[in-house]
């Protein structure tokens, strides 16, 4: 995409298979926006897990990120069918990228249930997203109905967690509440799409989804540094610190390395109708990578000092988001690949071992196994790699 500025482009859906499409330079400062939102997410968790109250900390946290993760989603894919690049829709974008901000300064106060700032950003983004729908609505006659219809849904839905945040002051049936507009959410794009479908573009979309997945994983080796400072901090330099710090540097580029074994752009292409699954399931992969991040920052704090949180508590905050992210890596690409290039019964075998590890905690510490779940699941890689080749020999 040109790098001059459009003061103004009509606004008509972008084709399919435009050739040579990629992330622009506004799409990727959209991500790194997005960067400081999922930190402050991970280092609550993490401070609620070495705190010794990881489920709740969880609970808290999959709230969170899931207003991270949609309002990332919803731009993500209008922007593959009507990014314009004009100066409205450049200024409607940093809307939303200021709504993000004032969401990621309201995270710490989640932990005691006020979730004001996180509404507010959460509002902020959702104005100049709902901008965008009633722009694309107007200027391109054909998806009219389709535009209006997510400009309505994402309209009513936002009152909704309005309504929400004054049922989670008072305590009332707010997780249902919560449920609920989750459901209706997820509805709302195959609602709006029954009219006539918008034209996302199958390789942006997974070449997008697929930068958002190594922010992920660069946010996993911030908050593993953050703990190595903190073990740093307490003279904590021992046979476990380097044996978790190695082991969690293996651990993340053997995850990056499965994760774009899988190629998705075709599958898209291909099987467009297979999408919603494929697209949706990534809340899980992405939450499971945040989450790891945690796992990982209160393994190494540990090592320096000894924290409220077990062996096992830890352990399994690691294992369990590696184990999620393997499941779900299989799962998410059934529906748009003939065949799967991770194997089902490698990838649940590596998981199933992955969740068992942790067992052992309480008897060989933290670190064996964090060192067994890197060696696990790079065994995972390399018979991946070796499987491929020989079922397509060069």
């Amino acid at each position: 995409m040109s790098t001059r500025i459009r003061i103004r482009v009509r606004m008509s859906a972008r084709p399919i298979d435009e050739p040579h499409r990629a992330a622009s330079q506004l799409e990727l400062l959209f991500d790194l926006v997005f960067v400081v939102a999922v930190a402050a997410a991970t280092a609550q968790l993490a401070h609620r897990i070495a705190d010794g109250h990881a489920l709740t900390g969880l609970a808290g946290f999959l709230q969170v990120f899931f207003a991270i993760w949609w309002a990332w989603m919803n731009f993500t894919w209008f922007a593959s069918s009507y990014d314009t690049d004009d100066v409205a829709y450049r200024l409607l974008t940093m809307l939303q990228m200021a709504g993000v901000l004032v969401l990621a300064a309201g995270v710490p106060a989640t932990a005691v249930g006020d979730y004001r700032a996180v509404a507010a950003g959460y509002l902020v983004m959702r104005i100049g997203l709902v901008a965008q729908w009633v722009r694309a609505g107007v200027e391109d006659p054909a998806r009219r109905r389709t535009a209006f219809r997510y400009a309505t849904g994402i309209s009513v839905l936002q009152a909704g967690w309005l309504g929400w945040l004054v049922v989670a002051e008072t305590g009332v049936v707010a997780p249902v509440f919560f449920l609920a507009l989750v459901a209706a959410e997820l509805a709302v794009p195959r609602w709006a799409e029954r009219t006539r479908a918008t034209t996302w573009h199958p390789h942006h979309i997974a070449e997008r989804y697929g930068l958002f997945t190594i922010i992920l994983l660069g946010e996993s080796v911030l908050a593993a540094i953050t703990g190595v400072r903190g073990a740093l901090a307490a003279d904590g330099i021992s046979a476990s610190f380097i044996t978790i710090a190695v082991s969690g540097l293996v651990l993340l580029f053997a995850l990056w390395w499965l994760y774009f074994l899988e190629p998705a752009g075709d599958g898209l292409r291909d099987r467009r109708e297979g999408s919603y699954l494929w697209g949706y399931g990534h809340y899980g992969i992405f939450a499971a990578l945040a989450a790891l991040g945690a796992g990982l920052e209160v393994a190494v704090e540990n090592t320096g000092h000894r924290l409220p949180a077990s062996p096992l508590v830890i352990s399994y905050a690691v294992a369990a988001s590696v184990g999620v992210f393997l499941v779900l890596l299989w799962l998410v690409h059934v529906p748009i690949a003939a065949r799967t290039v991770l194997r089902p019964g490698a990838s649940l075998g590596c998981a199933t071992v992955v969740f068992l590890l942790p067992l052992a905690a309480p008897w060989t510490g933290v670190a064996v196994v964090v060192a067994g779940i890197a060696a696990a699941c790079t065994l995972l890689v390399a018979c991946t790699i070796t499987l491929e080749r020989k079922g397509n020999p060069a």
